[in-house]
């Protein structure tokens, strides 16, 4: 694995980029969270290994072996330490920087920076970084949508309980109503994929998740829905269930991609 002054890559994180699963923050979908990386969108997806080398530069492995790289997400997500070491024959290349933020080190090693690269690494393109989110925008908006996934008896406990499901007929909200009309465009014309998501709950229920141009959508299809606009920076709008919303999530789940495990 490339490196300033050894092959050696000390292993911070991983996180899969697959049609189902991918890091939302960089893009509505899986072929836009791609091209961040300038990788083609493969059905099988990727693995991204994220660390340092012997200087402390950033470094971004991506590899074919998703299923390793899942094993091994599984096992820390549990407290269990698992050594991951992508096998050379399938890595796919060796991207300089992180596009995702990290708040963590390899002990040992200077603080993480940039890549100086030269030689053979010179000219070829530009050093990754994670999505600017200081600001309200896309990214920021599509992190608040994850942390309503993570965070949902929090967020539902703050919803009034007599939210009334936004109809295409109305008056009222109409932002909250054009994403609904935009959602139900997916069923006759499906999205590129990861546009839609499924994800396990609670019991028999899934948590969705559903973006586009502008905006997020989260909801669990034994509850209600949240919308989070580019155009209104800050707001989560809850979407209450209504006579509509629970045949739309439904069939949004029908159609969306699941993780493999």
């Amino acid at each position: 694995m490339a490196a300033e002054e050894d092959d050696s890559l000390y292993v911070l994180t991983a996180v899969l980029l697959t049609p189902a699963q991918f890091p939302s923050v960089l893009g509505d979908d899986y072929p836009a969270a791609c091209a961040v990386l300038e990788l083609e969108p493969y059905v099988e997806g990727y693995g991204l290994v994220l660390g340092q080398d012997g200087a402390g530069a950033r470094w971004t492995v991506v590899t074919e072996d998703v299923t390793q790289v899942a094993c091994a997400i599984a096992a820390w997500d549990c407290g269990v330490e698992s050594d991951l070491s992508p096998d050379e024959r399938d890595v796919v290349t060796v991207l300089p920087g992180w596009p995702l933020a990290l708040a963590v080190s390899a002990p040992g090693l200077p603080e993480p920076h940039d890549p100086v690269l030269e030689g053979e690494l010179e000219g070829s393109g530009p050093v990754l970084s994670p999505p600017d989110t200081s600001d309200w925008g896309p990214a920021q908006r599509r992190l608040g949508a994850d942390e309503i996934a993570l965070q949902w008896a929090q967020w539902r406990a703050q919803a009034e309980e007599d939210v009334e499901f936004v109809e295409s007929g109305e008056e009222s909200d109409s932002q909250v109503r054009r994403v609904l009309e935009e959602v139900r465009g997916y069923l006759e014309t499906p999205p590129p994929p990861g546009r839609i998501r499924s994800a396990f709950a609670s019991g028999d229920a899934r948590t969705l998740r559903a973006d586009g141009p502008g905006w997020s959508v989260v909801a669990r299809t034994d509850d209600i829905a949240f919308v989070l606009l580019d155009e209104a920076p800050g707001e989560v709008r809850p979407v209450g269930r209504g006579r509509e919303l629970p045949k739309l999530l439904a069939a949004l789940d029908g159609i969306a991609l699941r993780p493999a495990a």
